[in-house]
């Protein structure tokens, strides 16, 4: 449809679009009530809080796309003071995130560069227990995960991308100040959207190449309050974006915060100890682990037996 697409998707979804007619296909992601539960759960600094947001929103992007019941995870890993990123989305719109901290977590500075210093980013697609995992692994470049994401899909899969993310607290009407995230991501995808190719780049004809850089052109130019405004629908900024051109939105998917951490998983896993490793493990008669994505604490007795009470 070439006519201006009605409001309508809430937060916490993903909206898939595609720009008229042309292979300019991509997802906008807004999350609120998501992040906020994924955010809330640790005491980052503020700079670290919206490097985590960063990589839900992206993982949700290019998650968002699988045509399987899988997992696609990212990860960033570098030498700076925050050791590693990493947010994972699910099939069914499951979402985590976390961060492991080098050392000093005070006067940290914003940027991916800074927080994560030299170092590397990777995707890895996880099909199932009966399917051979995917990976791809690319040097961190660029001073934010976006241009990170942007490079990673340049020198993996050579697919011309956009990606444009932001993460900040604010306030919807009637609901108290919260954190937000939001994205978008364009690719140049021939066909109906199904398996791409290695190399598209190169298979672009002239008016490929013309329709490209003018949605390009036109998705550099958002800002990061469109992204996480909540009176600004996804819908509504793809209208500021692509109206002159037309543009057509798909079946929005939900999202929402969840961890795959279970009581049963961590004592299969306790189970596995000696009982003298086992025994350094207590403390005031427990052992206690906390999941590093959600914190849930689960309880154990010296031997590992789970304990009802967490």
């Amino acid at each position: 449809m070439n006519n201006r697409p009605e409001p309508g998707v809430a937060d916490d979804f993903v909206l898939p679009f595609q720009v008229s007619d042309t292979a300019v296909r991509g997802r906008v992601v807004r999350l609120s009530a998501s992040i906020h539960q994924i955010l809330s759960a640790h005491e980052f600094p503020n700079a670290l809080s919206e490097l985590v947001g960063e990589a839900a929103s992206l993982a949700t992007l290019m998650g968002a796309a699988l045509k399987f019941d899988g997992k696609l995870i990212f990860q960033a890993q570098g030498d700076g003071p925050v050791a590693m990123v990493v947010a994972d989305y699910q099939a069914g719109g499951k979402l985590r995130a976390t961060a492991k901290l080098a050392g000093e977590t005070t006067n940290l500075k914003r940027g991916a560069d800074t927080l994560l210093g030299k170092g590397h980013i990777a995707i890895t697609i996880d099909q199932g227990p009966d399917m051979d995992r995917y990976q791809g692994v690319t040097p961190i470049e660029g001073p934010s995960l976006a241009e990170a994401a942007v490079s990673y899909f340049r020198q993996s899969e050579q697919i011309p991308t956009v990606v444009k993310l932001a993460v900040a607290r604010a306030q919807s009407p009637g609901m108290p100040d919260q954190w937000r995230a939001g994205g978008v991501m364009a690719q140049f995808v021939p066909g109906e959207g199904g398996a791409r190719e290695r190399g598209e780049d190169v298979l672009m004809d002239d008016r490929d190449r013309e329709n490209w850089d003018r949605a390009a052109a036109f998705l550099e130019t958002v800002q990061p309050d469109e992204l996480v405004d909540p009176l600004v629908s996804s819908e509504t900024l793809l209208y500021r974006l692509f109206h002159e051109d037309g543009v057509r939105v798909f079946d929005p998917q939900s999202v929402h915060a969840a961890c795959s951490c279970t009581r049963e998983k961590i004592a299969r896993v306790l189970a596995n100890y000696a009982a003298e490793d086992l025994e350094d493990m207590v403390e005031d008669g427990v052992i206690k682990v906390v999941c590093e994505f959600c914190r849930t604490a689960y309880r154990f007795a010296p031997d590992g037996r789970p304990l009802t009470a967490s």
